[in-house]
C-alpha cells in the first residue's frame, strides 16, 4: 500500500462521521457497487506502549465496522475500517478509497481529503492550546547568598 493511500485512509477511518458524510453527500457523487465484504462490527485488541518505547501491553478491546467493495465500472476495490459501530461511515470511506485510486482522485481531494485534513489539524491544534495552557514551567532561580 503506497504511503498516500495510507494517508488518505488513515484521515477517512479519523473523520468526525457527520463531517465525512456532510463532504460526501456535498459531491453529489452515488457509484454503483457490490459489497466484497458487507459492513460488519467486531472489535480488535488494542496495545500500548509505556513512554512509546517500552515493551507492548494489551490495553483493551475497541469496537470497528469494517468493510470491502468493489466499483462496477472498473472494478477497483475500495476498504474501510473505522472505529465505532457506524456502518454507513464505513462505507462512505469504502467509497472514497475506491474512487481515489481512479480518475475522481483530484476532485475528492479538493472537495473531500482536505476540508478533512484542515478540521484534523483544527483539532490536533485546539488540544495543543489546551494542554500548553496547563504547562508549568519549573525553574531553579540562584540566591545570591555565599
Amino acid at each position: 500500500m503506497s504511503d498516500a493511500r495510507k494517508t488518505w485512509m488513515s484521515l477517512l477511518a479519523k473523520a468526525p462521521p457527520e463531517a465525512l458524510r456532510r463532504l460526501w453527500n456535498d459531491t453529489g457523487l452515488a457509484p454503483d457497487f457490490t459489497w466484497a465484504r458487507a459492513p460488519e462490527i467486531g472489535s480488535t485488541m488494542v496495545q500500548g506502549r509505556m513512554g512509546g518505547t517500552g515493551a507492548p501491553f494489551n490495553l483493551g478491546e475497541m469496537t470497528v465496522t469494517r468493510c470491502a467493495l468493489r466499483l462496477t465500472d472498473g472494478g477497483t476495490v475500495g476498504h474501510a475500517y473505522v472505529q465505532g459501530r457506524d456502518k454507513t461511515h464505513a462505507r462512505i470511506a469504502a467509497l472514497v478509497d475506491a474512487l481515489m485510486q481512479t480518475a475522481m482522485e483530484q476532485r475528492l481531494r479538493a472537495e473531500v481529503l482536505a476540508p478533512l485534513a484542515a478540521d484534523a489539524e483544527k483539532r490536533r491544534r485546539a488540544r495543543a492550546g489546551e494542554a500548553a495552557a496547563t504547562r508549568v514551567d519549573f525553574f531553579t532561580m540562584v540566591r545570591g547568598e555565599d
